[in-house]
């Protein structure tokens, strides 16, 4: 059957959103709202399938939950035209994610990657809830028959689950399904969306690791919360190489940070590294890290206003996540009773 086109996809609410969460998320999701429906999630019951000293804890999240929808909005993601709501306030969430641990297979997720790293050495003393975070995942997109799914090259293997999951779902319940009159599949599978340069923003103090908020040291990302002199200064201190911009990108290879510059240019201008490195090719770092403070203050600089804007308004940020989270449950809803219907459940 032809599933209409419809986006989905979600941040955790872990604190200090940065600008690979912006290039490698955010920024996609502002230029998919042209194109299809699109519903943006605060992933809240994704953040506490860690420890709580990752996610803050119960005074922390409020906290969190807020930031990444004003950072949402600052963006440029229109909450009235697209759907934007916090994951626990829709309850289908967690009640289909049930029904997929009971299709998915052990097999499947003993090979999700990501387990293995956040679980590290102590995989005994992880939760079962970052265990079966796939499952849940699978859920959220399915929940509303997403078609589509922008995703970063660390959640690939978990959108390749939700098509499994929702392949064996489609075969399991097969029979009931054109019961039912959905034809010959309910649940889509979803495609993957990665566009443009820059979709993995790495450190500015170790090329070969990704941006990231658990990294001690604060100079090694920009915060969305940075303001103009803030972001200046950890770009000037950026580690670099002592040669100069090559002129292609084959010149990019083995220099890391080098690469890793020119991607944060190319993606926040929005051209080719090609173009980049036409453009500054032979050039001095300190000649280019004065380009990119000057373009990063540009774009950021209006984003980081507006957050700090939305923040200080809660009662806002609750109103859109609650109109959200009505407009979302009626998709939701629909998909459960009809779920149900499929796998046998009696209900109301």
């Amino acid at each position: 059957m032809a599933f209409k086109e419809r986006v989905f996809s979600g941040v955790q609410p872990t604190g200090n959103l940065h600008l690979g969460n912006y290039l490698g998320a955010i920024a996609k999701f502002v230029a998919l709202q042209d194109k299809y429906d699109c519903i943006y999630c605060v992933v809240d019951l994704h953040a506490i399938t860690q420890p709580i000293a990752v996610w803050g804890g119960p005074e922390q999240l409020p906290k969190n939950t807020r930031e990444v929808t004003a950072a949402f909005i600052a963006c440029g993601i229109d909450p009235k035209k697209h759907i934007v709501f916090n994951q626990s306030q829709v309850a289908e969430h967690a009640e289909l994610a049930w029904v997929f641990n009971c299709v998915a297979r052990l097999g499947w997720l003993n090979r999700m990657t990501q387990f293995k790293e956040k679980a590290g050495k102590d995989r005994e003393n992880a939760s079962v809830g970052l265990y079966a975070y796939p499952t849940l995942m699978a859920a959220d997109i399915l929940v509303y028959r997403a078609t589509h799914v922008p995703v970063g090259e660390d959640q690939k293997q978990h959108l390749e689950l939700s098509r499994d999951i929702a392949q064996k779902f489609n075969n399991d319940f097969g029979k009931s399904i054109q019961a039912h009159g959905y034809g010959d599949a309910f649940f889509p599978q979803p495609e993957p969306l990665i566009q443009g340069p820059a979709t993995r923003v790495m450190s500015l103090r170790d090329g070969s690791k990704k941006m990231s908020k658990s990294d001690p040291s604060d100079q090694s990302r920009i915060n969305l919360t940075d303001d103009a002199d803030a972001i200046a200064h950890k770009i000037r201190r950026a580690k670099t190489d002592p040669d100069p911009l090559p002129h292609d990108e084959k010149g990019l290879e083995r220099r890391p940070e080098a690469d890793n510059l020119v991607g944060i240019y190319a993606a926040l201008a929005g051209k080719s590294k090609v173009e980049v490195l036409t453009e500054f090719g032979s050039a001095q770092f300190s000649t280019f890290k004065a380009a990119l403070v000057d373009l990063a203050v540009v774009k950021l600089g209006p984003i980081n206003s507006e957050m700090k804007r939305l923040v200080a308004d809660p009662v806002y940020i609750d109103s859109v996540l609650a109109d959200g989270a009505t407009r979302a449950q009626a998709i939701a809803a629909d998909t459960m009773k009809a779920v149900k219907d499929i796998v046998g459940f009696v209900r109301r």
